[in-house]
């Protein structure tokens, strides 16, 4: 089995091995995987940190060993938390690294940074700190950084910069952490799930005092919570419809 890092600030990853296939996530600099199906221009491959897989361009990642990848695996995590910040390479070359990328794979790359990092977990307080950090993000569908992010990329992301891991999509969330009964029980931090009208999961959003919410929709946003879901004032309308609150921390 092969095995990669991301060198670049944000590579897409891809439904099926081709340029206009749907986004489904981001490879961030830093994210290290597994080469799971290796072809002529593209690659599938299953990301380290949350297992979720999709294709990317042979062009768009740094071969490692397996024991290179273990010893990445093994680690904590250290992220960056600049909103944008730049590494360097031998030759003096910039990149361009986005909030959240992963900097355990620096002496493997040959790169140099010396922006602000986080690399201890932080108390679930801290969630809605960095929560705001994304506000008026556009929503992308696959998106995971402050350029464009989709609602389960938001949520995995602010939680990851605390160091606590979520799957990726809203779903694969939904399967996390203890379900509460009320509203009334949840704590700014917790997360709210959302369904459609076949009971599917396919909204998320972290809880706020007071009974806001902040998600993406649209954009990075903060809206009404009540039992029946999300109340979006400038729509004057509930736009999603509540299934389940979780404590995953």
């Amino acid at each position: 089995m092969q095995y990669g890092i991301c060198n670049l600030s944000i590579v897409p990853l891809r439904l099926e091995p081709t340029d206009t296939s749907e986004l489904v996530s981001q490879v961030l600099y830093g994210d290290y995987f597994k080469v799971l199906e290796h072809r002529k221009n593209w690659s599938k491959i299953r990301l380290g940190f949350d297992t979720y897989e999709g294709w990317v361009d042979n062009k768009q990642y740094f071969e490692i060993t397996e024991e290179q990848y273990n010893v990445i695996h093994q680690e904590t995590p250290i992220l960056s938390t600049d909103l944008v910040e730049f590494v360097e390479d031998k030759d003096q070359q910039l990149y361009a690294i986005p909030l959240g990328a992963s900097l355990n794979g620096l002496s493997l790359l040959g790169h140099i940074h010396d922006g602000q990092v986080v690399k201890a977990q932080k108390p679930k307080s801290h969630i809605l700190e960095t929560a705001f950090m994304y506000i008026n993000s556009p929503y992308l569908w696959g998106g995971k950084t402050p350029f464009g992010i989709d609602c389960s990329g938001f949520t995995q992301m602010v939680y990851k910069l605390n160091g606590y891991k979520l799957l990726r999509d809203a779903s694969q969330q939904a399967t996390q952490g203890e379900a509460l009964s009320f509203i009334e029980e949840s704590e700014p931090g917790d997360l709210a799930f959302f369904d459609n009208s076949e009971g599917q999961i396919v909204h998320v959003g972290i809880i706020m005092e007071d009974n806001y919410i902040i998600h993406a929709h649209g954009k990075v946003r903060i809206d009404r919570l009540d039992h029946s879901g999300i109340y979006n004032h400038d729509k004057r309308m509930h736009t999603h419809k509540l299934r389940v609150i979780k404590k995953v921390i």
